[in-house]
């Protein structure tokens, strides 16, 4: 049985070497308008105001945005809510990279100019003087690293960013490596925080990326923790798509996740789930929670309930054997090394 929002009272661990503590369980707010191939608002303002809500009652406290998610409303949004709160009390993260103005190439990447428009334009949304965690969404090969890490600082020192965080689709430790070394060399800051998809069925930052991430005690907060749906258990390898899903939707989806392969995961990942008395999504982010080098899963959810049972995953304790069953079922790229 799912505990109530109140019951769960989500604890905290270090972000890596900042100093800073955050909630074992971020909220991820990428569906806040954010409009779906079928033309469809998935989350409205009421609505994302009514989860913030849910995940400040379970103890929540650190919130992951990007300036692009709903073209900036979720944002302006999240910066409503916390015009009520103790903006102090909250640790949010939010990211710049994707293009913003058509036909102005310019509005796209790293480049200084983008970047410090992109920081003024979000605390403006946010309606705050800084924010925590800066993320770089992807890396920009077009701006060299040294450029890069000369902005960041600047923004750093400026008060506007208190620590800066890289994201990622594909593994890129060594460009995280190459910038972070250059930053020492000029006693800037670094990058400290890692953002990398990873989940059961995704595991291309096994091997390298989170090893570099242990040596180098960079927090790792993943985000798709649970593989955009597929382990939340509402698919089965016989049956017709859900016409709510994000499956129907995208034929890009189903490619990459209705697999034999990984409904083969996603069967032993029911066995854990029942031995264990947790559905599959709890059951999928608990073993995340659980892989070492790994300091917080980001997780979301479209209404309230699955906010709640989405969050109610940190009270679930896997075995260690039950965790190796898991990591076992899909052998990561690096297994055989």
């Amino acid at each position: 049985m799912t505990p109530e929002l109140e019951e769960i009272d989500l604890g905290t661990v270090p972000l890596g070497r900042t100093g800073l503590r955050t909630s074992e369980l971020q909220f991820g707010t990428w569906r806040f308008g954010r409009v779906t191939e079928a033309g469809n608002v998935e989350i409205d303002e009421d609505r994302a105001h009514e989860l913030l809500d849910a995940y400040e009652t379970a103890g929540g406290r650190y919130i992951d945005t990007a300036d692009v998610y709903g073209g900036g409303d979720c944002e302006r949004w999240i910066g409503d809510w916390l015009a009520e709160r103790d903006r102090e009390r909250y640790t949010v993260a939010s990211k710049v990279y994707w293009q913003i103005r058509d036909g102005d190439p310019n509005s796209r990447g790293t480049n200084r100019k983008n970047v410090r428009h992109r920081v003024d334009a979000l605390l403006d949304r946010l309606d705050t003087d800084y924010i925590d965690v800066l993320y770089i969404h992807r890396w920009d090969d077009e701006t060299p690293a040294r450029e890069l890490m000369k902005t960041l600082n600047g923004l750093v020192e400026s008060g506007k960013v208190h620590y800066l965080g890289a994201s990622t689709l594909r593994p890129n430790a060594w460009k995280v490596a190459r910038a972070n070394e250059i930053a020492r060399g000029e006693g800037w800051e670094p990058f400290t925080v890692l953002q990398p998809r990873y989940n059961l069925v995704d595991r291309e930052v096994e091997g390298d990326y989170l090893e570099f991430a242990r040596q180098r005690n960079l927090a790792v907060s993943p985000w798709s923790p649970l593989g955009q749906g597929f382990l939340t258990g509402k698919y089965d390898r016989d049956a017709d798509l859900p016409d709510d899903s994000k499956a129907a939707e995208s034929t890009r989806f189903q490619e990459a996740y209705l697999t034999e392969e990984n409904f083969d995961v996603h069967d032993e990942l029911d066995a854990v789930a029942d031995e264990v008395g947790a559905s599959a999504a709890q059951t999928a982010l608990a073993w995340l929670a659980h892989r070492d080098g790994v300091t917080a899963p980001i997780v979301g959810a479209r209404t309230v309930d699955q906010l709640r049972e989405n969050l109610a995953a940190a009270t679930i304790d896997l075995s260690d054997e039950q965790v190796d069953r898991l990591t076992a079922a899909k052998p990561g790229p690096y297994d055989e090394l």
